[in-house]
């Protein structure tokens, strides 16, 4: 009799793990999070009070220029490529397997840090004269725009690339790892 009530508990717990399993399985196919009541259009225009940097430190004010909130998504996208970038970074050192920044790595810093900054504020310092000037055309904004929107599509190819190099890094190392097993099975 018992081994019937353990094979009957067994069974339900089964179904019970299945069933939910399928039901987000589901959910998930249809791009719906299970236990998530907001929903967020992902193609609404972004408001600059909900954006939080995980690496980035840019001037909010600086951000509100920016017309196109298709760059403030670039950036949010950099912001996340960063923070991979520097958890992989820590994760390194933490094993002891830091090596010596390379001029790409330096680049990079030194742009994100440096550079993007002064660019955002160079832009935002336009629009503030293009709004309180008459003698400046819409052809300086244009120009400005697209030499902004360069800059972060220059930024983020580098920064993929270093992501990319980060990749093969790891699945080079997976190889060595697999051989050195394979060498010592036979």
């Amino acid at each position: 009799m018992s081994v019937l009530i353990g094979v009957g508990v067994i069974m339900t717990m089964s179904v019970f793990y299945l069933s939910r399993k399928g039901w987000h399985a589901f959910h998930k196919a249809v791009g719906i999070t299970p236990g998530v009541l907001v929903y967020h259009d992902t193609h609404a225009p972004l408001a600059l009070a909900s954006i939080s940097w995980q690496q980035l430190n840019l001037n909010k004010k600086h951000l509100k220029s920016l017309v196109d909130s298709r760059q403030l998504r670039q950036l949010q996208h950099i912001d996340e490529k960063v923070a991979i970038y520097y958890d992989y970074q820590i994760e390194l050192k933490s094993q002891e397997k830091m090596t010596e920044i390379t001029e790409p790595q330096f680049v990079l810093h030194k742009m994100l840090h440096t550079r993007l900054p002064e660019l955002l504020r160079s832009y935002y310092q336009l629009t503030i004269i293009k709004s309180n000037a008459k003698s400046i055309n819409n052809q300086s904004r244009d120009e400005a725009g697209k030499l902004l929107q360069d800059v972060l599509d220059n930024i983020e190819q580098r920064l993929d690339s270093l992501l990319e190099q980060m990749a093969q890094q790891q699945l080079q190392d997976l190889r060595i790892m697999k051989s050195y097993i394979d060498s010592h099975n036979h």
